[in-house]
């Protein structure tokens, strides 16, 4: 039987505002090779705002849907 680790990412932005920073943008990417290295899928990245606004790194095509 093959075990299967999967991960979401998820932290706040205490502005409000939920846009990615590069910075965000470059840290998924690198966390995600690293997944791929260790076996461990990376489903999304979700970054939360303000009054219930989240950006989500997969939802917006960002991370492979696959």
């Amino acid at each position: 039987m093959k075990a299967t680790a999967n991960i979401i990412i998820g932290h706040n932005h205490p502005s409000g505002d939920t846009k990615p920073s590069q910075e965000d943008i470059l840290l998924t990417k690198r966390l995600c090779q690293a997944g791929e290295i260790l076996g461990i899928k990376v489903l999304d990245h979700v970054i939360v705002g303000s009054e219930g606004n989240y950006f989500s790194f997969r939802d917006s095509g960002l991370i492979n849907q696959a």
